[in-house]
């Protein structure tokens, strides 16, 4: 197959995206490329003919059914998510299509969501607007977050973003990632973190590794003070296990932005846990984030078409994109 950073530019390439509402912006592309889009339903017809694939439909997992392995494919695969599990699958990891993310898009909005989240815990903002709904004075002491712990799972650029706005808030922050490093912690310490953490935030890619990691075990290390929040994946937690945890006061509340099955159903359990916050996976859905990704898809295809190399590249066998 062509060399994914050299492409023949002899003939127009055929750029196929997985749409979403609303579409992205590519004015910058038109007629410079064939631009063509697909749904669930017409993605495996369409996938042979593409020369690149952007996967604008994040939460679809089309892509994994779809994938045509032998034969004709995309060279390269975009998607405009920071997670990449749900359009990986093992022919695609073992094919020589490149894949790439939005890394750096997200970084400082969940941060920023994080830290909403950690003050809005530590002042029991929710009650707060509990009472005023029911007109009910009742002054409450509330937690001081400066001189607190937090540990953060995961080292990638989000997570070192949600660091660097923690301790900025005065929390002393440890960073746990794959692999050991100076200002990174390994996976054989989060237990040892855990246990002495105040808040535990998980920001960490979906892996074979990561799934299921937050379990009833680990939970049971937290203090019954401190709390959780996933930024993450929806599957990095056992859910039920979260539930026990906050519903019998084993750690004093949680926070979920991301859910093993999205949208959450109306007739979850995790809606009516008290202590427990819910929001519908949008941490980093900021004012303009569409345009962000359409930009940086822009960006990138320019660097495709000049045969320059890709930034943003992941790597298919650990699911993302390798730290420097």
């Amino acid at each position: 197959m062509t060399d994914p950073t050299s492409p023949h530019m002899a003939e127009k390439t055929t750029l196929l995206v997985l749409d979403a509402e609303p579409p992205p912006r590519l004015g910058k592309l038109t007629g410079r490329v064939r631009i063509e889009h697909a749904d669930e339903s017409t993605l495996a017809g369409s996938l042979p003919r593409a020369d690149v694939l952007l996967v604008w439909d994040f939460a679809s997992h089309a892509v994994r059914h779809a994938w045509p392995g032998e034969g004709p494919r995309p060279r390269w695969v975009h998607t405009a998510s920071a997670g990449v599990d749900h359009l990986m699958c093992p022919e695609l990891a073992a094919s020589d299509t490149v894949v790439t993310n939005a890394r750096g898009v997200f970084d400082q909005p969940i941060a920023e969501y994080v830290a909403a989240l950690v003050l809005a815990l530590a002042k029991d903002l929710p009650r707060t607007l509990e009472l005023q709904r029911a007109r009910e004075w009742r002054h409450r002491e509330s937690q001081r977050v400066a001189g607190t712990r937090a540990c953060v799972v995961g080292s990638g650029p989000i997570g070192r973003a949600i660091a660097q706005t923690l301790k900025a808030l005065g929390i002393t922050t440890a960073l746990v990632g794959r692999t050991p490093r100076p200002g990174v912690h390994g996976p054989d310490e989060l237990d040892r973190l855990m246990v002495r953490s105040d808040w535990v935030v998980s920001a960490a890619p979906l892996t074979e590794e990561t799934y299921g990691m937050f379990d009833a075990r680990r939970f049971g290390l937290m203090q019954p003070s401190a709390r959780f929040i996933n930024v993450g994946r929806g599957q990095l937690v056992v859910e039920d296990a979260l539930v026990q945890a906050v519903s019998r006061q084993w750690i004093a509340g949680a926070a979920l932005d991301v859910f093993e099955h999205e949208p959450l159903g109306p007739d979850s359990p995790l809606w009516e846990v008290p202590g427990l916050l819910v929001s519908p996976h949008m941490s980093g859905d900021v004012a303009g984030w569409r345009d962000e990704l359409g930009t940086q898809f822009v960006e990138l295809f320019e660097r495709w078409e000049a045969g320059e190399p890709l930034t943003n590249v992941v790597d298919k066998q650990r699911g993302y994109v390798p730290g420097h």
